[in-house]
């Protein structure tokens, strides 16, 4: 399957039927994240027990490719500890902003469809708002 097609179909996938779009009541840590450049707003609410990201949401309003990017993300981290989610956030946002070995890429999983937006510096942001407000509930939360 060609790579731009798969991108085309994943993103078109998560944003029309996002799995993780909805409010979480009683959530650990819930945070804003806002693209002033475009008006991508969403709030990110993660849940976290033992260490462990037990489930997460977002809600609000963004592109296809900002809502997308959350989907995404949280099918990636569900399950998996609060260290691993930091380092696979790293590895996104080098992903957009520079380049990742193809083990990186793989360790991404669906979350790697997005690579081709670091050709596309006016979207990078959109791709990057769920993945920055998450390193900021987990740099200044846990």
């Amino acid at each position: 399957m060609d790579k731009r097609t798969f991108y085309n179909e994943v993103l078109i996938e998560h944003n029309k039927y996002p799995t993780h779009k909805h409010a979480m009541p009683g959530c650990c840590y819930s945070k804003e994240g806002i693209n002033p450049s475009c008006g991508d707003d969403l709030i990110i609410n993660l849940d976290i027990k033992d260490g462990i990201i037990q489930g997460g949401s977002f809600e609000g309003d963004g592109c296809a490719i900002s809502q997308a990017s959350a989907d995404i993300m949280f099918d990636l981290l569900t399950g998996r500890s609060v260290a691993e989610a930091k380092e696979l956030s790293a590895i996104f946002s080098r992903m957009i902003k520079e380049k990742i070995t193809d083990e990186e890429l793989e360790r991404l999983e669906e979350a790697g469809a997005l690579m081709d937006i670091s050709h596309m510096p006016a979207r990078a942001k959109c791709a990057m708002l769920a993945w920055r407000t998450l390193d900021e509930i987990l740099l200044q939360k846990i």
